[in-house]
């Protein structure tokens, strides 16, 4: 199940099971981590506004073969407090960045075969430079920081953990250390 996304964007929504997503979002701004397949042409729809000349997108997609290794298919685990609050932080520095009319991020959880879209974002702004290049730092900075982690499954059924930086492998995603009700939890 997918969230259905409309121009503006809608109000938040929080859904329990496990194909709905989690999303958040404002007027100018939504983020979602789903198990459910993503519509990046609805997401596309809900970035547009009429002051914005420009609508970039960038789908990240499971590809078959990583470096030399077959992969039969990739599956990504998150730690979703901290990995939603790194996306709004991500999403306000562009919003502070560019003149930005609307912006949505949505991540994939769980088991994507060959060909699924994994993330997308979408971004609008007055002129294509700066749609492409807030595009550009949203995924960029996905990758550094936020803690959602991917599993390669080969066609033997092995697979590795691979760091969100592409800094390494790991047996199993790391967990989340016990915090106070203070302090969010470090995903390393």
């Amino acid at each position: 199940m997918t969230a259905s996304v409309s121009s503006p964007m809608p109000e938040a929504a929080a859904a329990p099971d496990a194909a709905s997503p989690t999303v958040r979002c404002d007027m100018k701004s939504m983020i979602a981590l789903t198990r459910g397949p993503i519509d990046y042409q609805a997401l596309t729809e809900a970035v547009r506004r009429p002051h914005c000349g420009a609508v970039a997108v960038f789908l990240g997609t499971v590809r078959d073969l990583t470096g030399d290794q077959a992969t039969a298919y990739l599956e990504y685990e998150a730690y979703v407090p901290m990995a939603e609050q790194k996306l709004a932080e991500i999403v306000a520095e562009a919003q502070r960045r560019w003149p930005l009319g609307g912006v949505a991020v949505m991540h994939r959880l769980g088991r994507l075969a060959i060909g699924e879209v994994s993330v997308a974002v979408a971004v609008s702004a007055p002129h294509r430079g700066e749609a492409f290049a807030a595009c550009r730092y949203i995924m960029d900075t996905i990758k550094a920081v936020v803690p959602i982690w991917k599993k390669e499954i080969g066609p033997d059924g092995r697979g590795e953990w691979v760091h969100p930086s592409g800094a390494g492998t790991m047996r199993e995603p790391p967990r989340p250390l016990a915090a106070s009700a203070s302090e969010p939890a470090s995903p390393q």
